[in-house]
Formats: C-alpha cells, structure tokens, sequence
C-alpha cells in the first residue's frame, strides 16, 4: 500500500514515517532518533530561529572548514576594495580603477559596458559600506551555504547579483551609478524565505523577520538603491522555485534536473534582458 509520504531529502522515496516535530516523510537514512521520538536533521537539537545562524557562524569561524565559498568571496569584496583605495579612492570616497570601469551607470551599460551588471555587485563606496555588507554576508550565507552546498549557492548568488543590478537600473535615474553586494544578499534572503515555507530551514525559520527588517531599513535610509534590493530578492525567491521544482524536490538533496538549472538559467537572463530594456533609451 502506497503512503503518499515521500522522503523530504530523498522525494523518490517513499515512507510510512514522519518527523515528530515538523511532519515531513523521513526515510531510513534521514531519521534521527531522539528521546522525544524520530526527528529530521534540523530538528534534533539543532538551534532554530535568529540561534542558528548565530551559532553556525562561529560555528565556522571556529573550525574553519565551513562556508568556503562565502569567505572567498568576502576575500574578493576585500581585496577589490583594497584595489579601489590603491588606484585613487579613499575610505570614505569611491574611486580608483575598479571603480571606474566596473559601477554600474545605466548610461555607460547603454553604451556597451555590459560587464558592469556582474562586477557592481563586488564594489562598495566605502568602508562602513564593505563591512556592513560583508558581515551581513557571513551571517547569512555561511548557513545558506552550508544548507544548498557550494555550486548551487554559486548559482544563486550570481543570478540574484544579476537580478540586482536589474531591479537598481529599472528604479535609478539614467546617471545614478550603484555599487554593492546587497542585491545578490537579498537574493539569498528571497530564496531562503521559499526554502523555509517548503520546510527546509536555511535560515533557522527567521528569513521574513530578517527579510521585513532589512526592507524596512531599505526604504527609511536616504541613498540605498531600493531597485537593486528588491530586485535581488525576486531573483533569489524565483530562482530558489526553480531549484526546488516549485517545492517537488529539496533545496539541497532533491536534483533540480535540467529543467531546474534552466529555471535559474531563464532568472538570469531575464535580468539581463530587463536591464536591456531599461537602458535602451539612454544610448
């Protein structure tokens, strides 16, 4: 006799046993035996809520083996940072080489500098901006990183980046030139805000407060680029769909298949078609 239960990791799987906590299928090789009865991973014992993705950072910070692919790319906002002040910025002011060449500018990106959609999103204008930024980075993306793994939290950094700087040339008057990473550290919100209604806690069940604080932020400070924002967020949340085939696989252990990597492909693209069109009447 069918259940109709499958494995929330394993979706081909199915299963007569469920979590005592959260009721999702578990089968043998994702139960976790507790005093209180059989449990999927994220709830025997592990911290919840705002808990989790505090003690996953130090976590990380202390062994030093996890979230590689989040502290590469702090190291990379750092040292272009670095280059920034090297080539004629300052601290406070952003100039220099990388700063010219790679803002994003809807006149410029009308122009031909295409490549200015992908390198805005590893710029700061200054350094209260770089470490703000990069602490909110490692506090989000280490738990994230760790729940999707590295190639799909890859992808859903870059796309969300792309979405980004698509949101903030669609809002932005046709000389305003944006830099930052918020727009893909939105993205990793929007997605993990669908990955925890599916059940899949990236973010320890916090994502809509941390995602309702931070547009509450977005909207009450004065030069924060609400396009890039929210334009980051729809990326994330659209391409976290696709990866979990609209909630028929897991974020992490289900495959995405073909059709989920185009899904997130399709995201990328229509960011770049997006931009297109917002800039097409500057040249």
């Amino acid at each position: 006799m069918t259940t109709g239960l499958t494995c929330y990791r394993h979706p081909n799987r199915e299963t007569g046993v469920s979590c005592a906590h959260c009721g999702r299928g578990l089968c043998p090789d994702c139960m976790v035996f507790t005093p209180v009865g059989i449990k999927c991973a994220e709830h025997a014992g592990v911290p919840t809520g705002t808990a989790r993705v505090v003690e996953g950072a130090r976590r990380f910070g202390i062994e030093g083996g996890g979230a590689l692919l989040t502290k590469i790319l702090i190291g990379i906002n750092v040292l272009v940072f670095l280059w920034q002040v090297g080539s004629g910025g300052t601290l406070s002011q952003p100039y220099g080489y990388p700063y010219l060449h790679g803002a994003l500018n809807g006149i410029l990106v009308a122009n031909g500098d295409w490549w200015r959609l992908f390198t805005s999103m590893f710029l700061h204008a200054s350094v209260i901006h770089l470490g703000m930024n990069m602490l909110f980075l490692w506090w989000i993306a280490a738990p994230a990183e760790q729940a999707l793994g590295r190639a799909r939290f890859a992808l859903l950094y870059l796309v969300s980046g792309l979405a980004g700087a698509a949101g903030a040339l669609l809002l932005s008057a046709p000389e305003a030139t944006t830099v930052g990473a918020s727009g893909a550290l939105f993205g990793i919100l929007g997605a993990a805000f669908i990955f925890e209604r599916q059940r899949n806690y990236v973010l320890g069940g916090g994502a809509l407060t941390i995602i309702v604080l931070n547009l509450a932020f977005t909207f009450a400070i004065p030069g924060i680029s609400i396009g890039g924002h929210l334009g980051g967020l729809a990326g994330g949340a659209l391409s976290a769909l696709a990866l979990s085939r609209l909630g028929r696989a897991h974020a992490a252990y289900g495959r995405p298949g073909l059709a989920g990597i185009a899904g997130v492909g399709a995201v990328g693209i229509a960011s770049v078609a997006i931009s297109y069109w917002a800039v097409a009447g500057y040249v």
